[in-house]
């Protein structure tokens, strides 16, 4: 299992919209083979900023699965109007179990 952890930064005054977007926005992320769940969240210090979190099976089933399908196309058609600038996504795994 890997985390994809993505960083948006959202227009001024957009919040509402982006998160009315990203609602139906996340049923297209959630169809694809390999996704396992996500969150979304808001920076409580700068409420333009928001991560969301993103667990696969493989990093493939983000990059290939979903990112190369025409879901990500929608999925970004939703959301591009509200991004300030580009976003931005690294991929991360567990080291250490909790104990």
């Amino acid at each position: 299992m890997i985390l994809e952890l993505a960083h948006f930064r959202i227009v001024p005054g957009g919040n509402a919209g982006f998160e009315a977007a990203y609602a139906t926005a996340q049923a297209l992320l959630a169809a694809t083979p390999g996704y396992l769940d996500h969150e979304l969240q808001r920076c409580i210090e700068d409420a333009s900023e928001y991560r969301l979190l993103v667990h696969w099976n493989t990093v493939d089933d983000h990059m290939k699965g979903f990112r190369e399908s025409p879901r990500f196309v929608q999925w970004r058609a939703l959301l591009q109007p509200f991004f300030a600038t580009a976003p931005s996504a690294l991929h991360y795994e567990r080291v250490i179990a909790n104990a």
